[in-house]
């Protein structure tokens, strides 16, 4: 049977999904960010825990074949896959703890990534939920910690939370997808034991264009083992904007700010 993995091997070339879809047939992951107004999380390690959810539902057991999420999260991988980021708080986060998902917490920052499913079949507990509003200022969370996967952010595309966090996402599932594609089944277990942990910091624009070229826009793995994400420009960004490079940790990078 097929991985759910498996469909997203094409985006390694940076090509966009050639197909058009049908409105009604259209599926996203809802990602759901806990901002509580009082006590706002930390921005990076809120991107953090929603980047470690999304590839957390994609590998969890009941996604693989055979398994109960297996059929809803294939289906989501073989076509565009969006992800729709929104927040929550009080009651409202609570609610969203009954839907199928994964739920990552980091530094006290917590992002649920559900089960993806029809746009136009979206629960109550998340439709009523707000998309825009999720903005938090920037940190400074220094040098990514060793042996962990890094998500770099685009430094000259500014991004709301939400939209990062829907990114990130993205990158790390590429990272998995990438893992998986050449039978690095090790690596891909050793990540899972640690709850998907990875580093989202944003490089210096010198940094940014080491690791990726306008003029080589796929997959730079040998060099710098990293993936890149091409944003549809559904929002925010123009269509085909690299948003995020999702990186290997066995290569070293230095340059954050």
């Amino acid at each position: 049977m097929t991985h759910v993995l498996d469909p997203l091997a094409w985006r390694h070339s940076g090509a966009r999904h050639p197909a058009e879809e049908d409105p009604e047939q259209v599926r996203a992951m809802p990602v759901v960010l806990r901002v509580e107004r009082d006590t706002p999380p930390g921005r990076t390690p809120l991107l953090e825990a929603a980047a470690a959810a999304a590839v957390a539902v994609c590998l969890d057991p009941r996604a693989e074949p055979g398994g109960e999420w297996h059929e809803p999260v294939l289906a989501w991988t073989s076509g565009r896959i969006r992800k729709i980021a929104r927040r929550a708080r009080g009651a409202h986060w609570r609610a969203v703890q009954d839907l199928p998902g994964i739920t990552v917490e980091v530094a006290g920052a917590q992002a649920r990534a559900l089960l993806p499913g029809l746009v136009s079949a979206t629960p109550r507990e998340v439709s009523r939920l707000q998309i825009s509003g999720s903005e938090l200022p920037a940190d400074q969370p220094g040098p990514p910690p060793a042996g962990v996967p890094v998500l770099w952010l685009n430094p000259t595309v500014p991004m709301t939370a939400g939209k990062a966090a829907a990114q990130v996402g993205h990158a790390s599932m590429l990272l998995a997808a990438r893992l998986h594609e050449i039978g690095a089944g090790q690596a891909l277990a050793d990540w899972a034991e640690t709850g998907f942990r990875c580093a989202v910091r944003t490089p210096s624009p010198a940094e940014w264009g080491r690791l990726y070229s306008a003029d080589n826009p796929g997959l730079a793995w040998t060099e710098h083992q990293v993936v890149a994400v091409h944003d549809a420009g559904f929002t925010e960004v123009a269509p085909n904007t690299v948003t995020v490079l999702g990186q290997w940790p066995a290569a070293a990078v230095a340059g954050t700010r």
